[in-house]
């Protein structure tokens, strides 16, 4: 049975996100036991539509935060990480938190790492990836205009039409007018986009990933601080190289990785390992597509799940004009599967408006703010139960 099955069987017979969430500190607290290190889960769902699901500096803290109190009896972090990207300065300071607190740092990929997730990958000691794990091209990605475009591209064309127009001694109208409109501002800025990925990842693959890189693998000569500086170049040119890639969310597995130079452990090799990673990915995959979570925050002792706060929702909250105990009215849209439910909350204990509402067809707010529509998806309600509180000032029941 695949373990998509499993977990489905599991979810019909009841499971809903806390079990789900005690099964994903369960696995973590296995793999620190398997492997002797300490996991960290920082995964988001990278399928939903909503901005914050990028990496972006709330991250930073979040980590920072849960991290603050480590076991110091272990030396060594295991990363588990899974985002689309986002900001490279957020990356640089998720490393530099990282690396202050641990010797050694490993980086877990089972699903995708791309852009400043790959950034934040090339730290690493080493790199431990399934054969589902990707990594991604890194050119920055800049406004330019109403677009965003890749700095590689940009660099290129000027740097063309700089050639152009030196060997023929002017430009056609058309790139001439473009020319003119851009100025050396942005064009110094689209060149330290470029450049700030590249630095970085020349020197965290020479500090780290290289550091114990001590004779070359064939001829077993000694490796010297220049040849691990030039082959820190090559690579990280070559995830730079947007002509060779065409795209920036283009899937770079392990093969691809290994053809520019860069070793990397493969998880499939173990199967109890892989068992306990492809586990936390398919819990991870399910906590996403069956609640309202949209970003993980995980160690065997700590969790964090980041919540979509649902728009689709009609809330009636009665002055007390209308009504000396006001009663509050939502209207509630399922996000998956579109259904529509009632819900009425109320401040104080009254079994006739429990009566009048049910027989209508409402539903009590529920006390944990969470509720599970027909099709199994679970919606966290709240950010609706916050803001009631904060308008009413009383608490609901």
């Amino acid at each position: 049975m695949s373990l998509m099955q499993e977990y489905i069987n599991r979810i019909k017979s009841g499971w809903g996100s806390h079990e789900l969430e005690n099964e994903l500190q369960q696995l973590i607290a296995k793999y620190n036991k398997f492997k002797k290190t300490y996991l960290f889960v920082y995964s988001a769902a990278i399928g939903k539509s909503i901005p914050d699901v990028s990496l972006y500096q709330d991250d930073f803290y979040i980590i920072h935060d849960m991290l603050t109190k480590k076991d110091s009896s272990r030396n060594i972090l295991d990363f588990y990480i899974e985002t689309p990207g986002g900001s490279g300065e957020t990356a640089e300071e998720i490393v530099r938190c990282l690396r202050s607190k641990y010797d050694i740092i490993n980086f877990v990929i089972s699903g995708e790492a791309k852009s400043a997730g790959t950034l934040i990958a090339l730290s690493g000691d080493e790199i431990w990836m399934t054969e589902t794990g990707s990594l991604g091209p890194i050119d920055a990605q800049v406004k330019i205009g109403r677009y965003i475009n890749s700095a590689y591209d940009y660099m290129e064309w000027v740097e063309q039409k700089s050639k152009e127009a030196t060997k023929n001694g002017f430009l056609n109208p058309f790139d001439a007018t473009i020319i003119a409109q851009i100025s050396p501002g942005e064009l110094n800025g689209v060149y330290h986009n470029l450049n700030f990925a590249q630095d970085l990842v020349v020197d965290w693959l020479m500090n780290y990933k290289f550091k114990h890189w001590k004779e070359t693998e064939i001829h077993k000569k000694p490796v010297t601080d220049k040849m691990k500086k030039d082959q820190a170049q090559k690579i990280s040119k070559e995830l730079i190289n947007h002509r060779k890639w065409r795209s920036h969310g283009r899937s770079l597995k392990i093969n691809d990785l290994e053809s520019m130079g860069l070793r990397i452990k493969k998880v499939d090799d173990d199967p109890i390992l892989s068992d306990i990673v492809y586990r936390i990915q398919t819990v991870c995959r399910f906590l996403f597509s069956t609640t309202t979570t949209y970003k993980i925050f995980a160690t065997c002792d700590a969790r964090i799940f980041k919540q979509a706060t649902p728009t689709n929702n009609s809330v009636k909250i009665p002055s007390a004009m209308e009504r000396a105990e006001p009663i509050i009215e939502i209207e509630h849209k399922c996000q998956k599967c579109g259904a529509k439910y009632k819900f009425f909350g109320k401040f104080k204990a009254n079994s006739k408006v429990d009566k009048d509402f049910l027989a209508k067809g409402y539903i009590p707010f529920p006390l944990d703010s969470k509720f599970k529509c027909k099709c199994g998806f679970e919606s966290d309600l709240s950010g609706i139960r916050n803001q009631i509180e904060l308008q009413t000032g009383k608490k609901l029941i």
